[in-house]
């Protein structure tokens, strides 16, 4: 048998039971307490915010804690491929392959993305390992395809990336006075800011998804994600996908929010669209 496990900020919601995918939970840390995000709700971290003025931290496990993760997964005598937080912006990913070392039948693919950037390719794994491919087709698919996962969201609100230190409070003064809301990207791993929006949010959202399906314009129309963080108006959601559907021909449309550790680094209000740019 093969396992596909990933790490939590996947965000793949009802799918990660949906699909036996096992999932490694990051930590958070509100104030003095640390817990698995799988403790915390999004609201939780919001509450923390406006009571403290001061954003959670998010912690990677350690190799220990991967070891004995794929060590329950492999138990049975299964193989694991296990889809990484990109490891350029945190270390679970080098711990996770330190451990697969010392497990037997453990692959580690690095998604070089986060949230349902690698929740796309935790789903085509799950779907090659029903078409039977082997945990080394299965690794070797993924990996070729980590540079073509377009990952992308729009802020509507620069505190949290302000608190976390990923935006200065001048960027964040003349984002708010000329009312800019930025688009950011996952590009080599790490997060750049991208276009940059003015106007109302149901224009903006309209805006950002035709500019991204006219540049990552070779899509696998197998699935695409909505994911949003708590608190999105219901509205822009709507409106994304109005979009979506009327300049594409993805197969699903999977709505998802993010998880809390997502939240933690951006905020109320974010919300992006997700697909593998490596159709035909």
């Amino acid at each position: 048998m093969i396992k596909i496990s990933t790490d939590s900020m996947s965000d793949l919601d009802y799918l990660f039971e949906q699909n036996d995918i096992a999932v490694m939970p990051i930590f958070v840390v509100l104030g003095d307490e640390t817990k698995p995000d799988n403790e915390v709700k999004p609201e939780d971290v919001y509450a923390h915010v406006a009571k403290t003025k001061q954003l959670p931290h998010t912690s990677a496990r350690n190799e220990y804690d991967y070891e004995e993760f794929f060590k329950s997964l492999t138990a049975d005598g299964s193989e694991v491929v296990h889809i990484a937080f990109s490891s350029e912006l945190s270390t679970c990913c080098n711990s996770a392959i330190a451990a697969a070392k010392n497990v037997k039948g453990v692959h580690v693919v690095d998604s070089l993305s986060l949230s349902t950037g690698s929740g796309l390719l935790c789903m085509r794994a799950v779907d090659l390992v029903k078409q039977g491919k082997t945990a080394e087709e299965i690794v070797e698919n993924l990996t070729k395809a980590v540079p073509a996962v377009q990952a992308s969201f729009i802020v509507t609100t620069m505190e949290y990336l302000v608190k976390g230190g990923r935006c200065s409070q001048l960027a964040s003064f003349f984002a708010s006075v000329l009312k800019i809301n930025p688009m950011l990207q996952l590009v080599g791993g790490k997060i750049v800011v991208g276009a940059k929006y003015r106007g109302n949010m149901q224009v903006i959202g309209e805006r950002y998804v035709k500019d991204i399906l006219k540049q990552y314009d070779h899509p696998d129309k197998t699935r695409i994600f909505i994911t949003y963080t708590k608190n999105t108006p219901e509205a822009l959601v709507d409106k994304i996908e109005q979009t979506v559907r009327e300049n594409s021909d993805f197969k699903e449309i999977i709505r998802t929010y993010a998880g809390t550790t997502v939240t933690c680094h951006c905020g109320a209000g974010t919300i992006g669209i997700l697909y593998i740019n490596d159709g035909e």
